[in-house]
């Protein structure tokens, strides 16, 4: 059978699991309960596993069977899906709606752990076609903790015996596209992230005699408007930067001026060049101020998401394969990079590989007016989870044939040598 065809009979099941993730998320690097679901639907598969030793992560190595190159040599592929939720109170109401106070699945995790234990199935069904062996990374801490990264560290991308060629993952949205759209986008397709952390130290007082005292509150506000009127008038409109601040903290009682003043934000950038002067730019501004009003401040700004960007080559394959499986009609190509970020952008900068967005927005929804990714009333159509099984497992299918049939490294040369000796 197809795989689309072999996908859609998995559907209920895939829909089963994925209310079962819905319904209990973790947060952070420690899932354990997740981890169990997804042991759970790998058991009985020819899987070689590997749990993470300082997270919960999960990674399985299925090792083809299709004749061809040795096992030292044989191409890999590593698939990826992140499985943590978020600090979200559920209010979509739906069925299998969120049992953990405080905790949601609003981003979609659930979905693409359900679609890669899904491809798990469907590679290990074709093991005989599979020219190669591929890597399945499901992967705890994306909502800021860089699962990616301890997974890295602890061998993901060497865990079929050798660096993987490719890599592939997918994020559903919840808004943005028509349901069942995948997006792709070659080059910067998401932003890098990092993370503005503030303390105006100032001296407390009381309300009524402000010249006693020196306000941090006052100069924390002016700090807060002209980082927005920097943005604005030091960087290029056309290689953009989005800075918003999410928290602003400061004193106990509205009679009292406060010792201190906390602003946080995050801080999203589209090329490296901007992100290094967002660095210099930003503590020199804030110390300015500071100083000009006799006050301190204290500026901890830290890198976190590098900029996520797609290989050219394994962007075409993507869209060559979606195309082939469910018609150009389906594949959006991006103009512009999305201002979201993710860890799986350590994996692509460590190997070629590409990030696929899918639509998830329900059917009879508008998908412009839909609520996105975080909220806590964004909502994900399960009728994309077995099409996203059926894309995970054929990139890896026909990306690794394509791989064992391509001349190794050389070989084009040596052959001249030969021929002319």
């Amino acid at each position: 059978m197809p795989i689309t065809a072999d996908a859609r009979e998995m559907q209920a099941d895939l829909a089963r699991f994925r209310h079962d993730l819905h319904r209990e998320p973790e947060i952070g690097l420690t899932l354990p309960r997740t981890q169990e679901k997804v042991l759970k639907a790998l058991d009985g598969l020819p899987y070689e596993i590997t749990l993470g030793r300082d997270t919960t992560s999960v990674t399985a190595v299925l090792r083809g069977q299709a004749s061809g190159a040795g096992a030292a040599d044989r191409p890999a592929v590593l698939l990826r899906a992140d499985m943590d939720g978020l600090p979200v109170q559920e209010k979509t109401g739906a069925d299998y709606t969120s049992r953990i106070d405080g905790a949601m699945h609003a981003c979609g995790h659930d979905l693409h752990t359900s679609m890669l234990a899904g491809a798990a199935t469907l590679l290990a069904e074709r093991r005989h076609q599979l020219a190669g062996d591929v890597v399945l990374m499901f992967q705890p801490g994306e909502e800021g903790f860089d699962g990616a990264s301890h997974m890295i560290r602890e061998g993901v991308l060497d865990a079929a015996g050798r660096r993987v060629d490719a890599a592939y993952g997918m994020h559903v949205f919840s808004a943005l596209e028509p349901h069942g759209t995948f997006c792709t986008k070659p080059g910067v397709m998401l932003s890098s992230s990092d993370g503005l952390m503030v303390t105006v130290l100032g001296a407390g007082g009381h309300g009524s005699a402000p010249h006693s005292a020196k306000d941090p509150v006052t100069v924390a506000a002016e700090m807060v408007t002209a980082l927005q009127v920097m943005v604005t008038r030091q960087f290029n409109m056309f290689d953009p930067v989005v800075l918003s601040v999410g928290v602003l903290q400061a004193g106990t009682k509205r009679n009292i001026i406060p010792e201190t003043a906390r602003i946080e934000a995050t801080v999203r950038t589209f090329s490296e060049e901007s992100r290094q002067k967002m660095m210099d730019a930003v503590p020199r501004l804030l110390k300015g101020i500071a100083a000009a009003h006799g006050l301190e401040v204290d500026v901890d700004y830290q890198q976190e998401y590098p900029l996520t960007i797609t290989d050219e080559d394994e962007t075409h394959t993507a869209e060559t394969v979606i195309a082939e499986l469910f018609g150009e009609s389906r594949l959006s190509r991006w103009a512009t990079p999305l201002s979201g970020s993710e860890d799986f952008s350590r994996v692509l900068a460590e190997v070629p590989g590409t990030f696929i967005g899918l639509s998830a927005v329900p059917r009879d929804a508008d998908h412009a007016a839909s609520a996105f990714n975080h909220s806590p009333y964004a909502t994900f159509d399960d009728g994309v989870l077995a099409d996203g099984a059926a894309l995970y497992a054929e990139l890896a299918v026909s990306r690794l044939a394509a791989l064992a049939a391509a001349p190794a490294p050389g070989a084009a040369t040596a052959a001249a040598a030969s021929a002319l000796s």
